[in-house]
């Protein structure tokens, strides 16, 4: 058995559930506590199976595979694989115009 791989978050991404975090606790503190505990576990299982999460449609469309997300509704954790290392690269919220968000964030300089 593999021993898994490395779930590393970046400083974008951090920062992504950072600001979803506050706002929610600004109305509610025990339903963000709720919320960060759901997206964190469901990162961290990444670990063992990170294929298991789709490639993003938006970028699918324009011949980018590399980026992947798993649906925690209503947020999309966005995320790459390389070697024996899963980045999470963003947790993005889905009511927002995903598309233009990702494209700026992962392709333009």
């Amino acid at each position: 058995m593999s021993a898994g791989y490395a779930v590393l978050w970046t400083e974008v991404a951090e920062r992504d559930l950072r600001e979803i975090i506050t706002f929610i606790a600004s109305d509610n503190p025990l339903n963000a506590l709720h919320v960060l505990e759901k997206i964190k576990l469901k990162a961290a299982a990444l670990y063992l199976s990170p294929e298991r999460g789709r490639v993003i449609p938006e970028l699918h469309a324009r011949g980018i595979y590399i980026y992947r997300e798993l649906i925690i509704s209503p947020w999309r954790l966005v995320y790459r694989i390389a070697a024996s290392n899963v980045y999470i690269i963003a947790v993005l919220d889905s009511r927002r115009n995903v598309e233009d968000i990702l494209l700026h964030r992962l392709i333009q300089p």
